[in-house]
């Protein structure tokens, strides 16, 4: 198998009437066969090259996650062009320069929202012959032919000879994907990923025998981002169904419904399932909250044994018998019964949310790769999570460790380089070894523990090392109502944090306890601040006192995607925050 569009092609000859994906409908879910996604694949492909869509040529998605994306992507490649990806929340400049620096000469946006953000810049985008509209009004007067709408793209009365010659052309080190850096620092960089790339981590995947065509995989993640794109690809090679709905705030409704048996999510989802459920059982009170509590403590009992490879006690194993029947049970039910497991990736997995959700029978497999090596390097197995690591090694991925703790990888997954930056390539690429930028090491059984980002750790004026993103993941797990927490104190004396209220979280309580409901009233709070205080105090309990956080401050607006304060991936961006919060850091160490 030489490219993606051969593995769908194989997909659908092996196994044409089983169900590829399924999508929200106005009567609930439809679903789609393979062979039906062949179909339209083929001819939107036709349609496609018919507008320019050729080899060395590169084709932009903005869209949110959607069967649509993934039939354009797959289309696009098909074509022997490569697909670039853009965030819907980019901003007209931002999507841009995407464009540009890419090359693009055909856009599929979404809706008129995204087309309205192309036209904005339609100057600046001289190389762009048409933008493919999914929803909504194509033209609109002087467009000229610019927009098209997505159905009359397809062309259903092209020969398949064409569309199979397209594919036999296309060459395992052709460029496939570019898919730009969500940028933490500096501007984002174009990755380049061939179709040798993403194959490379499919059969890697298939190896590990843990997903087959029985199961149903449920996506929201971005398909910009590659962890969605990565999903995309195994789905395909393991004929696994996929259901597809990019509405995070469905999440939690879908899972109940769709009855997955897996999905992939940022931690940021999993603290969010865990605030919620722990903030409605202290709201309540009383017997309840106590129940709770004991669940919890007694799962964590069996769920350390277990880590230890220790043997869990009769009297351990009956009151975890119990407290599954009256707690954990329930929210395994809430997820719709069936999930095998849960896989983290693209942030630090906390200690508390991992013990969590094991003890719950709801295992995460934290796993562990950047863009730029085909978003998945490692993964924890099912059989044996150990958790604080990332797993071992995918098979025919290598890893070393260099002098410094920087973690390098080497295999067929590293990318092809940096689109038109040689320089910034042969900064992080020697020898096939892609430097990370991330420390870590790697223990007896061949499994990688990331201790955290190289350009990210503090260093204190007292010479002191903190891992700042450790911290901040103690902290929300210690208190329910707070959405993000940045811990501050490079070159200073020591560590301050910023945190911000997860208003959906907070406000019931808020409410019930006859606190105001406004952010900014709240945040200022004695009791709200309390809460805090009360959460920072129990882990600061732990830590060496130059960890410890001295001082905090409470957000009355949450950092997002939007205010450029978090990537598309939910990761801070410590810089910006830094630079907007800056007088309220500064604050923290006057005299």
């Amino acid at each position: 198998m030489t490219s993606i569009p051969a593995l769908l092609r194989d997909r659908v000859e092996q196994t044409p009437d089983s169900e590829a994906y399924r999508v929200p409908s106005e009567t609930g879910w439809t679903s789609l066969t393979w062979r039906q996604t062949g179909e339209r694949v083929r001819e939107l492909a036709l349609g496609l090259a018919r507008l320019g869509a050729a080899p060395d040529t590169r084709v932009a998605i903005l869209c949110s996650t959607r069967l649509e994306w993934i039939l354009a992507d797959f289309a696009v490649l098909a074509t022997g062009a490569a697909t670039t990806t853009i965030y819907p929340a980019n901003t007209a400049a931002e999507s841009a320069f995407v464009i540009n620096d890419s090359g693009s000469t055909l856009v599929v946006a979404e809706n008129a929202e995204q087309v309205a953000k192309l036209r904005s810049v339609r100057a600046e985008l001289p190389d762009v012959k048409h933008v493919i509209v999914i929803d909504g009004p194509a033209e609109e007067d002087g467009d000229d032919g610019w927009v098209v709408p997505w159905e009359a793209v397809s062309d259903p009365g092209a020969a398949d000879g064409a569309y199979d010659a397209m594919i036999d052309a296309i060459g395992a080190e052709d460029l496939a994907t570019l898919i730009y850096t969500s940028g933490t620092t500096g501007r984002p960089k174009g990755v380049e990923l061939t179709h040798d790339n993403w194959l490379f981590i499919a059969r890697a995947v298939r190896k590990l025998d843990i997903i087959g065509p029985a199961d149903l995989h449920f996506l929201w993640l971005p398909l910009s981002h590659s962890f969605g794109k990565l999903l995309q690809v195994v789905m395909v090679d393991a004929g696994v169904p996929t259901a597809i709905d990019g509405r995070l705030d469905r999440i939690a409704e879908n899972l109940g419904v769709l009855k997955p048996t897996f999905m992939a999510a940022a931690p940021r989802i999993f603290e969010k399932i865990h605030n919620t459920v722990s903030a409605t059982v202290r709201r309540e009170g009383g017997l309840k909250l106590r129940i709770f509590e004991w669940a919890k403590s007694t799962g964590n009992r069996v769920v350390r044994a277990r880590q230890r490879g220790a043997a869990v006690p009769l009297t351990t194993r009956v009151e975890y018998a119990v407290a599954d029947r009256l707690v954990f049970a329930k929210l395994r039910e809430r997820f719709g019964g069936r999930i095998r497991f849960f896989i983290s990736g693209a942030a630090p997995l906390s200690m508390e949310m991992a013990e969590f959700f094991d003890a719950a029978g709801l295992t995460i497999l934290e796993g562990y790769g950047l863009t730029e090596t085909s978003a998945g390097s490692f993964l924890n197995r099912p059989e044996s999570v150990a958790f604080g690591t990332v797993g071992p090694p995918l098979p025919g991925v290598e890893v070393r460790i260099a002098e410094d703790g920087e973690v390098l990888v080497g295999g067929p997954c590293v990318m092809r380089g940096y689109h038109n930056l040689p320089e910034d390539t042969a900064a992080v690429l020697e020898d096939g070894w892609m430097r990370t930028g991330d420390i870590g090491e790697v223990d007896a059984a061949g499994r990688l523990r990331i201790t955290d980002r190289k350009k990210e750790l503090i260093k204190t004026s007292g010479g002191k090392y903190v891992a700042p993103t450790y911290l901040e993941g103690r902290i929300k797990a210690a208190c329910p109502y707070l959405s993000h927490v940045f811990v501050h104190g490079d070159r200073r004396n020591y560590c301050t944090a910023l945190v911000t209220l997860d208003m959906d979280v907070v406000t019931p309580w808020a409410a019930s306890a006859g606190l105001p409901a406004d952010a900014e009233a709240l945040r200022a709070h004695p009791r709200m601040r309390a809460e805090v205080e009360q959460a920072i105090g129990r882990v600061n309990a732990e830590l060496a006192s130059y960890e410890t956080v001295k001082k905090f401050e409470i957000l009355a607006d949450d950092f997002s995607v939007e205010s450029g304060e978090l990537t598309a991936s939910l990761k801070i961006r410590r810089k910006v925050v830094e630079e907007r919060h800056g007088k309220v850091l500064d604050s923290f160490y006057d005299a």
